[in-house]
């Protein structure tokens, strides 16, 4: 049996909607937070533009796809360094989809992952496009959360 290892990620989030009255009527403030950590670049938060947030700041929901879409990136890139695989451009244009629901609570239901990757090698398009397939029971994220994370890969070559 393997040895496990547990990490920490220690965040802040700081609410910054207080408009002079608290939360005295659901319209009375303002959505806005900043997440930090450590020495990191603070990031600008809110809710949803349907749940009254502020459409220039990330919401939980952006997030959460910016996490799933970076976790299968990065285990990507690794497993494509260890096969031979050179990837030499990677772009992922990721979607997720959240269902309102009153009764049971909202949740996202579905991530969808677009990566459109380029690589050196002509002869290991199907090779690259396999490794997609091993990323999944690798990545933390997309084994962390309930809903389902799907990948549509797109691999070409770099012209020489």
């Amino acid at each position: 049996m393997g040895k496990t290892k547990e990490h920490q990620y220690a965040v802040t989030v700081e609410w910054c909607g207080n408009k002079g009255t608290g939360t005295s009527g659901y319209r009375d403030y303002g959505r806005e937070h900043t997440i930090s950590c450590d020495a990191k670049p603070p990031i600008p938060g809110s809710s949803d533009p349907a749940f009254r947030g502020n459409p220039e700041r990330w919401n939980p929901e952006d997030l959460l796809v910016a996490a799933a879409s970076a976790c299968h990136k990065l285990w990507f890139l690794h497993l494509c360094s260890e096969a031979g695989v050179t990837v030499t451009a990677y772009t992922d244009h990721a979607v997720g989809f959240m269902t309102e629901d009153a009764e049971n609570g909202d949740q996202m239901t579905s991530i969808i992952l677009r990566p459109h990757v380029t690589i050196k090698e002509a002869d290991k398009v199907f090779l690259a496009l396999q490794i997609h397939d091993e990323v999944p029971p690798r990545c933390a994220i997309a084994n962390s959360i309930k809903c389902s994370v799907h990948h549509e890969p797109m691999v070409v070559t770099a012209p020489d």
